[in-house]
């Protein structure tokens, strides 16, 4: 079974890789773009949540934080892109690990875990609005300089290529949870937390392990958007819209399998860009349509796009 995913994986990267050399449109590598980043949004949050069972609200707090720790690293101190990029996985990572403690140490789990979550984003809001380093309510301007080595790059095929490794990266944890001991001890805390206690299995350990992988994953998305983009805020950076688009992904696609979170990216995405053509871009409609697909899954598809090919015989 590994070695099957392991070889979808690798025919998904080989169709996908030439895609800018093909694609003569900006505007639909664009949407690729945006595909992708969606879904290693998607990806970050189901390694919590769809494979440890931990709900969060709050995983902006991961995504800014990797935003943040990119671009003050390269407008106040100087430092090129390659590091910053580490030290903002590392930062994104150390905050899982700073909020995992707190939580998972005193058993809070649930809808306790969201709000804690949710809290914690919009506390790392306001400190990011209210720092002059973060450039307080103004936020960062990231300068221009195309090339490689400072991960900017003067059309969209580098970023493709860019985010399109990102996702990689995010489908081979995924593999690897999925077959993994360590994954199967994951699973098994978020089937059933007292049982896998009564095994051996170092529930805290796990979780705590589970959210710092999720993190950095997210701190990464936040650093690809810098670069995408070249502009950070508190907004932008801690605000719910991340958040929610995070969690929409995986449960529309499935939550807590492999390729969910990449469906769920595509379908959503795909609707969005169809509703925008078809009626413009009218304020809040695409929250509208999105609250409409997640009604209608959750109530006819629990298991995502995902279950509906489980279910053939």
């Amino acid at each position: 079974m590994a070695r099957r995913d392991l070889l979808l994986i690798g025919i998904a990267l080989l169709v996908l890789a030439p895609l800018p050399l093909v694609l003569k449109s900006g505007y639909l590598l664009n949407a690729a773009i945006l595909t992708l980043y969606a879904a290693l949004l998607g990806q970050s949050w189901n390694i919590l949540a769809g494979f440890g069972g931990q709900f969060s609200f709050g995983h902006a707090v991961f995504f800014g934080t990797g935003a943040y720790a990119m671009g003050v690293l390269q407008v106040k101190f100087g430092w090129s892109a390659w590091p910053a990029l580490g030290v903002a996985l590392a930062a994104g990572a150390s905050v899982g690990a700073f909020i995992g403690a707190l939580s998972f140490r005193y058993g809070l789990k649930g809808s306790y875990f969201a709000l804690v979550t949710l809290a914690f984003a919009e506390v790392f809001r306001i400190l990011a609005n209210t720092v002059d380093f973060t450039g307080a309510g103004v936020g960062l301007m990231l300068p221009l300089k195309d090339g490689t080595e400072h991960l900017q790059f003067s059309g969209k095929a580098g970023y493709f290529w860019m985010i399109l490794g990102l996702v990689a990266i995010g489908l081979l944890i995924s593999c690897w949870l999925r077959h993994s001991r360590y994954g199967a001890w994951l699973q098994a805390v978020r089937d059933n937390e007292n049982s896998a206690a009564a095994l051996g299995v170092n529930a805290f350990r796990v979780k705590l392990v589970a959210i710092m992988i999720s993190g950095a994953l997210m701190a990464s998305a936040g650093a690809f958007y810098l670069q995408f983009l070249h502009y950070i805020d508190s907004h932008l950076a801690y605000g719910p819209a991340v958040s929610v688009e995070a969690l929409l992904g995986p449960i529309v696609g499935g939550i807590g399998t492999i390729w969910g979170p990449v469906l769920g990216a595509l379908l959503l995405q795909a609707l969005g860009e169809l509703t925008r053509n078809l009626m413009g871009d009218s304020p809040g409609l695409n929250l509208v349509i999105y609250g409409a697909v997640l009604i209608v899954t959750v109530t006819f598809l629990p298991q995502g796009i995902i279950g509906i090919f489980r279910r053939r015989p």
